[in-house]
């Protein structure tokens, strides 16, 4: 890990065209976001940082994001116990997409949008890595990649989901047919074609006066109506895939033969679910430690592509 910091530093030093800025360094009075941004203990991309730290200084984080949690948590209880009740299921996809859409567009803060859009992109081209040098390279890979917030209206969630789960199904099946798969990928050597850079449109000069929302926030409120708007039994699967962290990051250690970076997933136990009520914060940190595989992906392409 400490040789992918070094290169890390090299590949990605602090630039002053970056989003974010530190300010002049106080020792007497430090600012606790410049040290995080600067701190390199943990490989990140840098512009991703730069906005996670502008959306963890936003004001609707410091004083709105406790009520919303309760307001949403009183919701979201009173939502899945009338669903369990009902005889019957309903579903609302395309309201679902165009809702969230239309809610992160006027709503949320650009810095949350760009970290939304990034993660479903990033999500597809790990996929897209794992299938490269998994056991089947003929396992059909991801196509889901929006690049501004208008494109999430197409279904994008859903289709996440279900990309997700059908690659480990498919995944795993095909480890079991070839169970010699494992040499050779190491004979072929790895492939990281799929590790590319992310391209997201985000307008972040035009900003209305709504749109203030940070990450946490928004997720905590779309929370209830994603429950609203799927089946009680879809909802429960999306929750669970957020336990999915741990799984894949044994797939890409047993790629790269290392597992130097999995102590930073918290997201795990998937044979333990987690309660609903704790969703928003889990897919808050599902975010933060794809971000972090994927700029360990992107430093190990580089030091085997030198």
């Amino acid at each position: 890990m400490q040789s992918l910091q070094k290169q890390d530093i090299k590949t990605v030093a602090i630039d002053r065209k970056l989003p974010y800025t530190p300010k002049p360094y106080n020792r007497q009075d430090p600012n606790a976001w410049d040290v995080l941004f600067c701190d390199r203990s943990i490989p990140v991309d840098l512009v991703a940082k730069s906005y996670m730290i502008r959306d963890l200084q936003s004001w609707t984080r410091s004083y709105l994001l406790i009520p919303i949690k309760i307001i949403a948590n009183v919701l979201l209880a009173l939502i899945m116990t009338v669903k369990r009740l009902l005889p019957f299921q309903f579903r609302a996809y395309t309201l679902m997409h165009k809702s969230a859409a239309f809610f992160l567009n006027n709503f949320v803060s650009p810095e949350a949008c760009y970290l939304i859009v990034r993660h479903i992109c990033i999500g597809s081209n790990i996929i897209n890595f794992l299938i490269d040098n998994g056991p089947d390279l003929q396992i059909e890979k991801s196509q889901l990649y929006p690049r501004r917030v208008s494109d999430l209206a197409d279904n994008a969630f859903l289709e996440h989901d279900l990309i997700l789960y059908n690659f480990v199904w498919d995944y795993n099946q095909a480890m079991r047919a070839n169970p010699n798969w494992l040499k050779e990928v190491k004979v072929r050597g790895v492939n990281y074609n799929s590790i590319q850079p992310v391209e997201v449109e985000i307008d972040f000069k035009k900003r209305r006066w709504l749109r203030i929302l940070d990450l946490e926030s928004a997720i905590e409120l779309f929370k209830v109506f994603y429950s609203l708007c799927l089946t009680s039994d879809e909802f429960a699967r999306a929750v669970l895939s957020l336990q999915l962290d741990e799984n894949f990051g044994i797939y890409v250690s047993e790629i790269i033969g290392s597992s130097d970076w999995n102590h930073v997933i918290i997201n795990r136990h998937p044979l333990a679910p987690n309660s609903p009520f704790k969703a928003a914060r889990d897919l808050f940190l599902h975010g933060i430690i794809s971000e972090y595989l994927y700029r360990y992906l992107e430093l190990q392409k580089e030091m085997n592509c030198v």
